[in-house]
């Protein structure tokens, strides 16, 4: 995999909302937040359909701010017609690995894995889907 490197130019009110945006979702930095951007819209335009799919959302958060954790029951809870179960891995003192398994359209579990991993102090999450129909 080549590794290409360039300069992007945006305007000063972009570049605050990405500051923004780096600083709320905890990325590193603008590399990685505008890294996980793209990947995402690639998956989305992907997966703009309306086919019944299968997948997991994993997550991977601080365990100490108890927030994050009332924060993904509380969204399970609201969508719990698409969530075929979830549990929790404590890695360590610091991290806990929470996976989800789900069952839906496409669009509504990535509208799901979009919500869970905005949560703010998620320090990783994936959505993995394959086609169930």
């Amino acid at each position: 995999m080549a590794l290409k490197r360039f300069g992007v130019s945006l305007e000063s009110n972009l570049l605050e909302a990405l500051d923004h945006y780096v600083s709320d979702n905890g990325f590193a930095n603008r590399s990685q937040a505008i890294r996980f951007l793209v990947e995402k819209n690639i998956a989305e335009q992907k997966w703009q359909c309306n086919h019944t799919v299968a997948g997991t959302v994993v997550i991977m958060y601080d365990q100490a701010k108890k927030d994050i954790a009332l924060r993904i029951e509380e969204i399970q809870r609201e969508c719990q017609e698409l969530i075929l179960s979830s549990t929790q891995y404590y890695i360590n003192r610091n991290f806990c690995l929470h996976i989800a398994t789900v069952m839906g359209t496409a669009q509504r579990l990535t509208a799901l894995s979009d919500r869970l991993t905005a949560i703010k102090g998620i320090k990783h999450g994936k959505l993995v889907m394959s086609r169930a129909d």
